[in-house]
């Protein structure tokens, strides 16, 4: 593996389902291919991971949720060639069953999905989690029963600008934008946009633009395309797309649940990862970027994908299939967006993938 080739990624599984917590893992950037340098345990049920960096040193360090019942965040360093090492402690984060995280500033923020919350911990100078800052706690239902009973935040993500967090909210069907104080952390309701009812939000990416955003749906396999205002912080729906064929049902004859929402560097594709129908469906977009058309859907290499990555070349795209433990990675043809598998590793319980 040449010098100028080589990169990192970290995967997250589920400890209490039998994996191994963090895995590091090298990346030939030429192949793609993913080589296991250690993993650690550390943080049990690391169900998300980003990457930051110390304020002090700017060294980077890798964060991971715990989803568990209390709910917690830990920090790793990646200074060596093995497993990350822990740094600090691991902080509750004052809400339950938590699934994602994202750096937001000199904050770290969480959505709690079991408690329907945002979470705002402050990031130390060594670049381990401080205790928490502020709890946002979600309001509302949506009309399953099942899924949607009351709030349950999904992901939490800081918009290209840096000026607004937005927070996607499964159980009631809609995006909220709340604005981060730097100084204490507290997290302000700015707005919230209200979905389809039914369709269960659960992920979404931005276009490179800036200008529009996609809101992957869970409970329906769609994404909603929304117009995005980075000045006022407002969303503006604008309609909404299939993301698998029609007709199309997951391998046991039930239901298709939808992941992730990736978008193409150059703005011309956008992947999803559907679960059950265990695929990445290719949709391209056109200049307007408000116009998705479902082109193409190939197999993940596994199944239940539960998180789909670009890497930063743009070149490789990685499935964590959850129920087959492993991650695929796919080549992506440069002229059609169509992803072809290139390989795959074990790692069982996976959930997600990210690069440093």
């Amino acid at each position: 593996m040449g010098g100028n080739s080589a990169g990192r990624a970290y995967i997250g599984s589920f400890t209490s389902a039998g994996g191994h917590g963090v895995t590091a893992a090298a990346v030939d950037r030429d192949t793609g291919a993913l080589t296991v340098l250690g993993t650690t345990d550390a943080v049990p049920d690391p169900s998300f991971l980003a990457v930051g960096r110390a304020p002090a040193t700017g060294d980077p360090v890798l964060y991971a949720v715990s989803e568990t019942a209390r709910g917690a965040v830990g920090a790793f360093t990646l200074d060596g060639d093995g497993a990350p090492r822990p740094i600090g402690r691991i902080r509750p984060v004052d809400g339950s069953a938590p699934t994602h995280l994202a750096v937001a500033g000199d904050h770290l923020v969480t959505a709690n999905y079991g408690s329907g919350s945002v979470t705002a911990l402050p990031v130390e100078a060594d670049g381990s989690p401080g205790p928490t800052a502020r709890v946002l706690v979600y309001e509302g239902r949506g009309p399953d029963p099942d899924r949607q009973e009351g709030p349950h935040a999904h992901q939490v993500l800081p918009d290209p600008s840096g000026a607004w967090v937005l927070g996607v909210d499964l159980g009631t069907d809609s995006v909220h934008v709340c604005v981060l104080d730097p100084g204490t952390g507290s997290l302000r309701p700015h707005a919230r946009t209200a979905l389809r009812p039914g369709s269960g939000p659960r992920h979404l990416a931005f276009h490179p633009s800036g200008r529009h955003l996609y809101v992957l749906n869970e409970l329906v396999p769609t994404v909603t395309v929304c117009r995005w205002d980075a000045v006022t912080g407002e969303l503006d729906p604008v309609g909404e797309t299939p993301v698998v064929p029609e007709g199309a049902v997951a391998g046991d004859g039930g239901r298709v649940y939808p992941s992730e929402v990736v978008v193409a560097r150059d703005g011309r594709f956008l992947w999803t990862a559907n679960r059950g129908h265990d695929s990445i469906s290719v949709l391209t977009l056109d200049e307007t970027a408000e116009k998705p058309v479902l082109a193409a859907s190939v197999g993940c290499g596994g199944r239940w994908p539960r998180d789909l990555a670009l890497d930063p070349t743009g070149q490789w795209l990685y499935a964590a299939n959850e129920r087959s433990g492993d991650v695929s990675w796919f080549a992506v043809d440069a002229e059609t967006g169509v992803p072809a598998h290139a390989g795959s590793i074990e790692v069982p319980a996976a959930s997600c993938v990210v690069f440093a």
